[in-house]
This record gives structure tokens, sequence and C-alpha cells, in this order.
């Protein structure tokens, strides 16, 4: 007699991790998908009506994060096992993951080489943190007395939009901007110098005194060539100069935001200026180097990618790396044609 069945639901924002994912567990006979979804609230609710599994979760969702959702799926379907696969490493959230009595977490970087192992092992009834993690444990489980979790500690967006010319980018990042300027963010810009031009005048038609916030250093306007130029070795960017840059910037921004909490958030076009140049490689990377700054520091990050007719298609297995990199996908405003 064939063994039952492992149920799965698969919860994550961007589509094509999503599709990755679903292929992964379809190369195994007794795997099967019960449902994909994209958001937490949606998450529960197939949960509490499926009674899954196998809950394959990512963090970074819309509505109700992954930490979130999993506290209520533990309410709904309390015999389903939760393996985190997301893109955040920072030790505050995997243990904050863990202690949602989670059976397993796994980078979506290595979910290729990691994902079915560890599906297996949770079948097995075992816990399975991911390779790149598992030399943090000790410290992770270490700290957990010293630093118990009161409260769940905060989500970082590293997003990205796809669009289809510059106009459609432009309006995306003069939204987001506006919109932490009057939070009283500080606000990293990383953009060519005509886009920062752009957008200079676009944020003061909205009515932002931007001469101001630039005095105080809540506005940071920096040409992506010449940011580049400050990290880049060989064509790739030095990890070791990256956090330098970044960390300065990022510190002297903080001490500008306003607020009881000072908020930084980052936006630009800097890894799509590599790849726009034939260097995805390297684009890949700094996507990777940006989103651990990001948990670090605690940064919501948008970037923006432009894409020309047909690239999708043409660059695909790009395009979904670039996914896999960012905890939300979407296109951007203005768009006529859905990505």
């Amino acid at each position: 007699m064939n063994a039952p069945e492992f149920r799965i639901l698969v919860v994550d924002d961007c589509e094509p991790m999503r599709r990755q994912i679903c292929s992964l567990v379809k190369t195994q006979a007794d795997l099967c998908v019960v449902a994909e979804v994209a958001d937490g609230v949606e998450a529960v609710q197939r949960a509490q009506e499926l009674q899954p599994d196998l809950i394959l979760l990512d963090i970074g969702l819309p509505t109700l994060n992954g930490l979130e959702a999993a506290q209520l799926i533990r309410q709904v379907a309390p015999g389903a096992k939760i393996i985190f696969v997301t893109q955040n490493n920072h030790p505050d959230v995997v243990r904050a993951a863990l202690a949602t009595e989670a059976s397993g977490y796994v980078l979506k970087t290595d979910a290729g080489r990691e994902l079915l192992a560890a599906v297996d092992a949770v079948r097995q009834g075992k816990q399975y943190l991911g390779s790149r993690l598992s030399t943090r444990t000790d410290a992770i489980d270490a700290e957990a007395p010293k630093q118990p979790l009161m409260q769940t500690p905060r989500v970082c967006d590293h997003a990205v939009q796809f669009h289809l010319d510059d106009e459609s980018l432009l309006t995306g990042f003069t939204a987001f901007i506006e919109a932490a300027l009057k939070d009283g963010s500080a606000v990293i810009a990383l953009m060519t110098t005509s886009h920062l031009e752009s957008l200079l005048h676009r944020l003061q038609a909205k009515g932002l005194n931007i001469a101001a916030a630039v005095v105080e250093g809540r506005y940071i306007p920096l040409d992506v060539a010449d940011t580049l130029a400050t990290f880049m070795v060989n064509d790739l960017p030095d990890p070791v100069r990256f956090n330098k840059v970044t960390e300065d910037l990022v510190v002297a921004a903080a001490k500008a935001a306003e607020g009881d909490r000072p908020r930084v958030v980052a936006c630009g076009e800097v890894a799509p200026y590599l790849w726009a140049g034939g260097n995805a490689d390297a684009a890949i990377q700094l996507e990777h180097l940006w989103d651990e700054m990001a948990n670090k520091r605690e940064l919501d990050t948008l970037c923006g990618y432009v894409l020309q007719s047909g690239q999708r298609e043409q660059e695909g297995d790009m395009y979904d790396r670039i996914c896999a990199e960012h905890s939300r996908v979407s296109s951007g405003r203005g768009s006529s044609t859905p990505f």
C-alpha cells in the first residue's frame, strides 16, 4: 500500500518563488501541494479550511506577516507543521520564528538544495535549520534565555517593483519617498543623476521642501555610478567595502530621522543599473548584500527595475533570482501590462 500523500500549503507573495517551491515539491510523488496563497490572512483561512500536514511559509507577507500568521495558524490548524522559507536571516527573526514552534527555517536562496531535505526531516519529526544558519544556532539558543521574546520583531520590507518605462519607475519612487518623508523617516535614494533631477521636481510638486530635507540630512540623494565606485572590486561588490559605505550612510541618516524610533528607508536602482549594464551576477550579489543590511539595520528598501519588452521571457532565470532576493514583488504604478 502506498504511503498517504503529505499535503502542503505554499504561502509566498512572490509568484516566481511560489512556482519554484511548487516545482520542487512536485518532484516527489508522495508530496502534494493542496493550495498556493499570497498573503498572511489567506494563509490562516486556508490552513483552517484545508488542515494541511505542512505549511511552507514566507515571512515578508502583505497584510499579515509570516510570524503573525504562524501564531494564528497554531490555533486553527494545530496539527500543521511549519517551515519558514524566507530571505530574512536576522537572528532575532530566526529566534522569533522558532518560538512559534516552527519545524524548520530555510533561506530562499538555498531552497533549491535544502527545501526537500527540510521537508523530509520534518516528516521524521525533526527540526531543520538551513545550513547557512546552523553555524549561528548556538548563538541564537544562548541568547534566548537572556533576551526572552516579548513581542514579534519588526520584519523589514525589501521590496522590488518591475516597470515598463521610466515614467512608471519615477512614479513608484516618488510615492515611496513622499510617504517616508511625511512620516518623519530619513531617505537614502541611489539613482542616476537624471532620475534624481526628475524626482526633485516631482517631490517639490507634492509640496515637499526637499532643499530643507537635504540640509537636515533627511533626504540623501546619491548618484548610482558614483556610489558603485566606492565598493565595486573587479566588477563585483566587495562585502567589506559595501558594509562600510552603507553603514556610514544609514548611521548618518538615522541621526536626522524624526520620531521616538528614528527610521531610515532606502530606494534606488543600483542592482538594476548593474543588470542593465550586463553584469547580472554582480546585481544578484548586491541584492543579497542589501537584504542582509536591511535586516541588520531594520531598513525598508525599494528596488526599481525597468524591463524592456520581452526581457522577462528572455532572461527568466535572472528575473526569478531577483524576485527570490526580495520580500515583496509587484509591478510598478502606471504599468499597463501585468508582470
